[in-house]
């Protein structure tokens, strides 16, 4: 008697790369309008870009000799892009600590805030900002808009993992960047989840 079985051509290994693959199993089309992309686009750009040009708001005191704080001086804008699928690629070292920063050159919007020990390893896996990234891009490509999302390394991170997350955050709120939790409530980011959030 012959079974129904049929044997697959990818290993075990390859068979659960691709049910975890965040490019996989994802609905087609977007639920948000073009110009409901682009406003939303709008205000965050209009936001960044005063963050950008101008300094930091913060007290200071008449002694302060201290340095600015990272912070402060990072632009995330400036970093050398890697394609958002670095992590595909075969590397020799694990990599350094690290803060990385999801942009969208086209746009010039600051997406997402993270902090990582091993720059090389960090999207090896699940992580929730790759889905994020690709409803992002399908929204655009649903409706011809041009993108183009990037990701950039700032490679001179604190080994120490606590000061690493307290400069994600204050990075985070300084740039509120829609892509991070903490800043959700605020954009009413169409990204995070699997419909239209407001």
């Amino acid at each position: 008697m012959a079974s129904d079985y049929q044997p697959s051509l990818l290993s075990e290994t390859d068979l659960r790369a691709a049910d975890l693959s965040w490019a996989y199993n994802r609905p087609a089309g977007s639920a948000l309008l073009a110009d409901e992309l682009q406003g939303w686009k709008q205000r965050v750009a209009q936001f960044q870009t005063t963050v950008r040009s101008g300094p930091a708001i913060a007290q200071g005191t008449l002694f302060d000799l201290a340095d600015a704080s990272p912070a402060e001086t990072l632009d995330p804008f400036i970093l050398p892009p890697q394609n958002a699928e670095f992590w595909r690629g075969q590397f020799q070292e694990s990599g350094v600590p690290a803060l990385y920063f999801v942009v969208d050159h086209e746009a010039d919007l600051l997406l997402y805030v993270g902090e990582t020990v091993k720059s090389n390893q960090r999207w090896k896996g699940v992580h929730d900002c790759k889905r994020y990234i690709l409803s992002y891009v399908e929204a655009h490509r649903g409706h011809g808009l041009a993108v183009a999302v990037n990701i950039g390394f700032w490679p001179h991170a604190d080994r120490d993992r606590k000061a690493r997350q307290n400069l994600e955050l204050e990075l985070i709120q300084r740039w509120r960047s829609p892509f991070n939790k903490e800043n959700w409530a605020i954009w009413s980011t169409p990204f995070v989840g699997g419909k239209l959030e407001t």
